[in-house]
């Protein structure tokens, strides 16, 4: 049975009632299906407008679960999410950037989903809403594995929230791959950083894709980061054992310890990269 729901209630309740399957922009479930067709219960929410668009309010940017990627580079933003901008260019070609949403690459929770790491390091909270209420988690916790998330049957990621507390911080996105499009990432890197007059570091978010089952913040790195001087050589306070923690698995696109050299060496530039707009 296939369901398209106008308002997020009767999404909501047709979840509750039916066990179904959610589909947005479909760019993930279609692909994972190969030659099989989509079967069972779907709830298409795609024409929920209510869950597409950034707003804001007091404490936070308020990025709908139904945001395409495209919506993401059109949309005038802080600096602080030029990180995520950059990496909205890197999803795929055009095409997916028009049909994909912020919600399905969260939910999807590939290892390599190119909006997480941006996320990450915006310290983001996701909410859920279900017919029995809404809940927020940290980003951080949602994702707890290779397309592993916490959401429940009968819950639709509505909102991606962002802290109004870092809106004039810089942020940087690298991404090494095999080519410049269409490409699944050897590693990739989002940089926050902010600074006082002085000129010292005063905030610092890493995070890093691609690298392990889920992303991860690098928080020793951030220490040593905090207090530091905002000058051009601020990247090489990077050391190997900041990167000690990842966990890279050996591929057709670069083995384990390739991917942990790439990912110091981008954590590196992408700092320096942050200096230069802070």
């Amino acid at each position: 049975m296939y369901f398209r729901p106008n308002t997020l209630t009767a999404a909501v309740n047709l979840l509750a009632a039916s066990g179904g399957k959610v589909l947005a922009g479909g760019t993930d479930v279609f692909p994972s299906l190969g030659d099989a067709p989509l079967t069972g219960t779907v709830v298409d929410i795609s024409a929920l407008r209510e869950l597409r668009g950034i707003s804001e309010d007091d404490q936070y940017f308020r990025i709908g679960g139904l945001t395409t990627w495209t919506d993401i580079t059109l949309k005038r933003l802080p600096r602080c999410f030029d990180a995520l901008k950059a990496a909205a260019y890197e999803i795929g070609g055009v095409q997916i950037q028009n049909r994909g949403t912020v919600a399905g690459n969260l939910c999807n929770a590939s290892p390599a989903a190119d909006g997480v790491p941006p996320l990450l390091a915006l310290d983001a909270t996701v909410e859920l809403v279900s017919q029995t209420g809404t809940r927020q988690l940290p980003l951080a916790d949602f994702i707890v594995g290779n397309r592993k998330t916490l959401r429940q049957p009968g819950e639709i990621l509505s909102q991606v929230l962002v802290p109004r507390s870092i809106e004039n911080a810089a942020s940087t996105f690298l991404k090494l791959g095999a080519r410049d499009y269409l490409v699944i990432s050897i590693a990739m890197v989002a940089v926050v950083l902010q600074k006082d007059r002085p000129g010292l570091i005063t905030g610092a978010r890493v995070s890093v894709g691609s690298c392990s089952a889920v992303a991860k913040r690098l928080p020793e790195l951030e220490r040593v980061l905090i207090g530091a001087s905002a000058g051009p050589g601020l990247g090489m306070l990077v050391k190997e054992e900041h990167v000690e923690d990842l966990s890279p698995i050996s591929d057709v696109r670069a083995p384990d310890d390739y991917r942990r050299y790439a990912a110091q060496m981008l954590i590196h530039r992408a700092i320096n990269a942050c200096v230069e707009n802070l």
